[in-house]
């Protein structure tokens, strides 16, 4: 392999979206739900596509139902970047699908699918493969679909003989979904994480709003346990109502938490004011200023009684509370817990907790994805934060830049699941340009 020009790869993937669609849908054949989230059969397939390019393979799994699987394209440096992606999916009611939930191909004529008229290359009857048909099955926006352009990508550089400005890594895990051991937990455990950036296929925004995942929110998981005293319910007063308590605590923990401003470090304030422009087209101003700018409570169970003849004696409550990047989430933490111990008969019984990560707008892969990503689209990248967070947390968490980008539907984890013709073929070509672009902003 010799060295191309940096538009090579980008200009081989025209008028390829039919392979892309191909890989997609030999993906999505592969039941891979997770649980019970074995994967094994998709990473020999994809392990024989890469191998088939010429790319050294190697698996790696702590559970051998659920291997993980390094593919690697050696670069002009040795600076690494990775792709990743994860291989397992939700899981699904085939009854609830209309069209396969394993793969099915299928003309998208809806408004604002993107599909071409006739005449720019497509043809105009109801097979033709136009950039708006659309690729149903479980994973196909979350995210197989991703791997499969990643995939072109790869076979983008070999079949140009261009070679990567810095060597790429193919990192395809199991066990995401479910925040399992068996993936990238694994692979951090084993010491085999060694990138200078990463970028994950997960969905982001579709073509006309753009977004790359920046960052992530810090969270609180709690378990609430109250105590009473039982009675019959027909003599109330001669009890203490556990559930009454319980819920007192938890109306305690909105009124002053909830409306509490976050002091969110200053570093972070571009992302935190950019999110909010972006979520304000999903949820509203209001609503998106107030998923920034104060901690979201959520009650998420409530258990507590045995009949409704009965005072309870006892009830048990999980909270979840989730703040944004660049709150100190041990300061919050240490508030709750002094807010629990005012709470008569309420104690905490259970606590897991993370912080936010986020990478600076102006970090190398940012720019790189936000420049790429613009340029194929034609349109403004938000740079933003996830409402959730995932594998990049850890990966940002390792000491490794990341990012999450895809151009997506928004139809993750939905029934009929799908993504597009146009979105796999925009995807391989964001994913080809990245690693020059990338370079470049390393220099």
């Amino acid at each position: 392999m010799s060295s191309a020009t940096d538009d090579a790869p980008a200009a081989y993937l025209e008028g390829r979206a039919d392979a892309v669609v191909d890989d997609g849908l030999d993906l999505l054949a592969i039941d891979t739900a997770n649980p019970p989230g074995e994967t094994v059969a998709a990473v020999e397939w994809v392990e024989a596509a890469f191998a088939a390019l010429g790319l050294e393979t190697e698996r790696f799994a702590v559970d051998p139902a659920k291997p993980n699987l390094f593919a690697t394209l050696p670069g002009e440096r040795e600076r690494v970047l990775w792709f990743n992606g994860h291989l397992d999916t939700v899981p699904f009611d085939a009854d609830e699908w209309s069209h396969d939930p394993l793969g099915e191909r299928a003309p998208g004529t809806e408004a604002g699918d993107g599909r071409r008229e006739a005449g720019e290359g497509e043809r105009d009857d109801a097979t033709a493969a136009g950039p708006g048909d659309r690729v149903y099955g479980r994973g196909a926006t979350d995210m197989k679909g991703a791997v499969a352009s990643m995939l072109a990508a790869a076979r983008a550089f070999v079949e140009t003989d261009t070679v990567p400005p810095v060597t790429l890594q193919f990192v395809l895990v199991s066990d995401e979904e479910v925040g399992g051991d068996a993936g990238l937990a694994a692979l951090l455990d084993a010491d085999r994480v060694a990138a200078d950036a990463c970028v994950i296929g997960e969905p982001t925004g579709g073509r006309d709003r753009p977004s790359v995942a920046v960052a992530d929110r810090g969270s609180i998981w709690l378990t609430l346990e109250a105590e009473g005293v039982a009675a019959h319910g027909s003599r109330p007063m001669l009890g203490v109502n556990a559930i009454d308590r319980l819920y007192a605590a938890v109306t305690t923990l909105r009124e002053r938490f909830g409306t509490r401003a976050l002091d969110v470090d200053a570093a972070v304030r571009p992302v935190v004011e950019e999110s909010i422009e972006y979520y304000a087209a999903e949820f509203g101003e209001q609503a998106a200023r107030s998923l920034f700018s104060y901690p979201t409570i959520n009650l998420g169970t409530l258990e507590g009684g045995e009949a409704i003849n009965a005072v309870p004696a006892a009830a048990r409550a999980a909270v979840d509370v989730r703040l944004s990047p660049g709150v100190d989430t041990a300061t919050v933490l240490a508030a709750i817990r002094e807010c629990a111990a005012d709470c008569e008969g309420v104690s905490l019984s259970d606590v897991s907790w993370s912080v936010g990560s986020y990478e600076s707008v102006d970090g190398p892969i940012v720019e790189a994805v936000t420049g790429v990503a613009g340029s194929v689209t034609g349109e403004r990248v938000y740079r933003r934060s996830a409402t959730g967070g995932g594998d990049a947390k850890k990966l940002r968490r390792a000491g490794v830049p990341t990012v999450e980008f895809a151009l997506s539907t928004a139809t993750a984890h939905a029934v009929d699941e799908y993504t597009t013709t146009d979105v796999l073929a925009n995807n391989a070509r964001i994913y080809a340009d990245l690693p020059h672009a990338f370079a470049e902003r390393l220099e």
